[in-house]
């Protein structure tokens, strides 16, 4: 049989709904400016143009497109309302630092704003009613079969039960393993098997199965062709699921390479323009940050001087993105500075610390100069917090995944701060719940987790009893 490419299965509609949103956009501005019998003026027409750009963009980057089969409504609406206010928000940006005419302060505008993105919703929950009553009624529905009462069969069993809309109804599973190798559901029930492989064939042969969902292990490859080859017989749709969540899946993302696909197991969120988005925003916030703590970090340096002897600043050697060796910069709060094969975590009472030296670490005041790092590209505003080189070796033999964390750029705050774990890592169960957190947040990152990131650490405060 020739070889075939695998596509994206909605595109064309993906491709339809994204006109139709941008058709809204414009539209709804045409119709406001009528109602209010404003002028036209040049200036509209790129409003317009950026607003359509910047929306369908960040829409796209959220995956506000994908096939709404299998996303709920209120995810798709997330979508749409940030992309809409992010594209709103650059599209003020630009207008105060480089138009300045106050296009924005005619009050249709900002209806025009309030407006368009309750049609936007409107419109993607009225197409979901209206198929979802027409599927209700029997049109354009599917039955599914899966093969292989599985966990990961089990799991997708509970996902058709909870997109009623989507119009699956599950004829069951066909499995020819005993009974003591089936999974069991939810209940700790074992699953209900209506018949073997032999009794799936003659059920799609008949037309009673328009869709079948193949959930067996990978390792039955030989056993998955011979089914599928059997199924060739009949016009059921064939799918293959394979079991990704047995492995620990770090940004997983499919790839296509003329035609082959791959799938990425462990892969950084930091890839094309996800890149210069995160280093925008560090480049951005670095700046107005660094620009409100002048005075204070002056003022710090001053302290350090006068209150011990040594050098203001201390540097220390971290790993950076891709396990690269970089130097942090920190205010000295200790009358050591270690930074070799052996370096001591900071305790309770800690004789090294100066007096001066735990109200810095109290507060991470000492922390402030990392922003230069996070201006120069070294570091990240948010990201795992950077350890010491000595403990990077230690803890990469005690903890699966543990370097895993140096796929993204080391942050000065991040999910596992804003979380509890904070300062001194004394148990490994400390450490562990710290890169479990890390991990999080490499698998589910997005500007709008770095924004709340950021917020929560300013208001739950920088102090922690943790930090010595």
């Amino acid at each position: 049989m020739a070889q075939g490419k695998i596509r994206r299965y909605d595109s064309k509609i993906s491709a339809l709904s994204r006109l139709i949103d941008s058709a809204i956009i414009l539209l709804t501005f045409l119709a406001l400016r009528d109602l209010f019998n404003i002028e036209w003026q040049p200036i509209f027409v790129w409003a317009l143009l950026v607003s359509i750009l910047l929306f369908n963009f960040f829409a796209e980057s959220h995956d506000a497109y994908r096939s709404w089969r299998g996303t709920h409504l209120q995810e798709e609406i997330s979508s749409l309302i940030f992309s809409w206010v992010t594209a709103v928000f650059v599209l003020f940006v630009i207008e105060l630092i480089f138009i300045k005419n106050k296009t924005y302060a005619d009050p249709f505008i900002a209806i025009w704003i309030v407006i368009t993105p309750l049609e936007l919703i409107s419109w993607h929950a009225l197409v979901r009613m209206m198929l979802g009553f027409f599927r209700s009624k029997g049109y354009n529905t599917r039955t599914v079969a899966i093969v292989g009462a599985t966990s990961l069969g089990a799991r997708l069993e509970t996902a058709f039960g909870q997109m009623d809309w989507s119009g699956f109804r599950f004829a069951g599973y066909y499995d020819d393993r005993v009974d003591e190798r089936v999974a069991k559901n939810a209940n700790g029930d074992r699953l209900s098997v209506k018949g073997d492989i032999n009794q799936l064939i003659a059920d799609c042969k008949q037309g009673d199965i328009d869709t079948v969902y193949i959930t067996l292990a990978m390792s039955g490859e030989e056993r998955i062709k011979a089914i599928t080859e059997s199924l060739a017989d009949s016009t059921a749709s064939v799918y293959i699921v394979p079991d990704l969540f047995t492995f620990n899946l770090l940004n997983s993302r499919w790839v296509d390479y003329q035609g082959i696909t791959a799938i990425s197991i462990y892969e950084t969120p930091f890839a094309g323009i996800e890149s210069i988005i995160k280093r925008v925003e560090d480049v951005v916030l670095s700046l107005l940050i660094l620009t409100l703590v002048a005075l204070p970090m002056l003022l710090i340096a001053f302290g350090i001087r006068l209150t011990s002897k040594g050098s203001i600043l201390f540097k220390q050697t971290r790993y950076g993105i891709d396990g690269e060796k970089i130097q942090v910069w920190k205010f000295r709060s200790m009358t050591v500075a270690e930074d070799g094969d052996a370096v001591m975590q900071a305790t309770k009472g800690d004789s090294r610390i100066t007096p001066f030296g735990a109200f810095l670490r109290k507060t991470s005041l000492d922390e402030l100069p990392q922003f230069f790092n996070s201006l120069s590209g070294s570091m990240s505003i948010v990201g795992p917090r950077p350890h010491a080189v000595a403990h990077n070796e230690e803890y990469r033999m005690k903890i699966q995944g543990y370097m895993l964390r140096h796929k993204v750029k080391p942050g000065i705050t991040g999910l596992a701060q804003i979380n509890g774990f904070r300062g001194e890592t004394d148990t490994l169960d400390k450490m562990e719940g710290r890169v479990r957190y890390d991990l999080q947040y490499i698998q589910t990152w997005s500007l709008l987790l770095d924004l709340k990131i950021i917020l929560m650490t300013i208001f739950k405060g920088f102090r922690h009893e943790n930090a010595y």
